[in-house]
């Protein structure tokens, strides 16, 4: 009687569940929103097409090294631009701006890269290269990038590094030319050690260094991280042997709160960033593959000018010029038929307006840098405001 109990029990749930009622399971195919899925499918099904049209529209950008505003920017590019097939960004993480141009001369597959202002000036002085320029076009100028010196708080100027042990990154980079063409004008005389930043930051806090040079916009990560309350930065003041190639800047408490006392701000110089490529000629598939990262990217300068993006990129305005460079041709086209929308972003329309306003307060015709120069102190001014409401 027992078993029978047991199976009349066990019928009945099964009874009971063969008739209940359950709402369907729905799953989502990954296949039907992975762009990655969809291109190895057709790949196993022995489509080429797909990897032409992949290849097609696939820019290669050299960034930076780990803990640099550079990698951020070319993560901020692939978040916005990328497009399945019909645009991608690959952004490689780079050695720096010097590694960067001899990558954009000679790496198969490398459309563009990150550089600074002043390398090809330095290959060019120190006899390393012959008319770089020419080899070089510009997409657009990027923004500035901050000279930070970090040093024990007895450090109270670059004069009182003469003599001493100072890392400038590795040389493949671009802080190493920068901090040595500033050096050089101002007469000072480092010992110049070559080694990779966060190693540098390390050394720095044991006593075996006696400062650190890293040039990245503001804030750079890998600043922002140093936690010795013995270290602060130096400030650098605008000397006039500085001012042909370099811009007046100041490094905030807001930015590296354990470096700068709060409220108070460090005067130091900076370098502006570009994004270059190599010259191609107007017949290449390079050249027509660029155009069309142009028109993306320009049409998408909006976006990335707001969160969550690197605050870096509300000072880029794409019709800022760049004495000494030739810009890429679409670039200019795109910009001379977008003309009423491009004169930058609604702040920089702002900026404008504020010049045309107070032109008669102003000694004589402002300079390219100077303005742009002004220009960051009226970004800071609008932050300051804005923070007061």
């Amino acid at each position: 009687m027992r078993k029978l109990g047991r199976l009349l029990a066990i019928a009945t749930m099964v009874l009971v569940s063969v008739g209940t009622a359950y709402p369907a399971e729905t799953e989502v195919d990954p296949s039907a929103v992975s762009d990655g899925l969809k291109a190895i499918f057709r790949y196993n099904n022995g489509s080429r097409d797909t990897a032409n049209r992949l290849n097609a529209n696939t820019v290669t950008l050299m960034s930076g090294t780990i803990g640099g505003t550079y990698v951020q920017i070319g993560a901020d590019l692939e978040s916005v631009l990328d497009d399945g097939e019909n645009l991608r960004v690959l952004s490689i993480v780079g050695r720096g701006s010097v590694q960067s141009v001899a990558d954009i001369l000679y790496l198969k597959g490398v459309d563009l890269g990150i550089v600074r202002s002043d390398t090809l000036d330095y290959l060019e002085k120190k006899g390393f290269a012959n008319n770089i320029k020419g080899q070089f076009t510009y997409i657009t100028k990027l923004y500035n990038e901050e000279v930070h010196v970090v040093a024990p708080k007895s450090v109270h100027s670059l004069a009182d590094l003469e003599g001493k042990k100072v890392s400038v990154d590795l040389p493949n980079g671009g802080t190493f030319v920068t901090a040595i063409a500033i050096f050089e004008r101002l007469g000072i005389h480092p010992k110049l050690a070559y080694i990779e930043q966060r190693i540098a930051y390390d050394k720095l806090s044991k006593g075996e260094l006696d400062a650190v040079v890293a040039v990245q916009g503001q804030p750079s990560k890998a600043t922002t991280q140093i936690k010795d309350p013995n270290l602060h930065l130096v400030p650098i003041d605008y000397a006039k042997s500085l001012q042909p190639d370099y811009l007046p800047a100041q490094l905030t408490s807001d930015n590296y709160p354990n470096l700068i006392a709060k409220g108070e701000v460090v005067d130091t110089v900076a370098v502006p960033a570009v994004l270059a490529a190599f010259n191609w000629s107007p017949h290449t598939e390079r050249y027509r593959r660029l155009a069309h990262f142009v028109d993306a990217f320009f049409s998408k300068i909006g976006e990335l000018q707001q969160p969550p993006f690197h605050p870096k990129w509300k000072e880029v305005a794409l019709n800022a010029p760049l004495p000494g460079w030739v810009r890429f041709r679409p670039a200019q086209e795109w910009l001379d038929q977008n003309a009423s929308t491009v004169a930058g972003s609604d702040v920089r329309k702002e900026f404008e307006q504020f010049l045309s306003q107070n032109q008669a307060r102003l000694a004589g015709p402002i300079r390219s840098e100077d303005r742009e120069a002004l220009f960051r102190q009226f970004l800071e001014w609008q932050k300051a405001h804005a923070i007061a409401r």
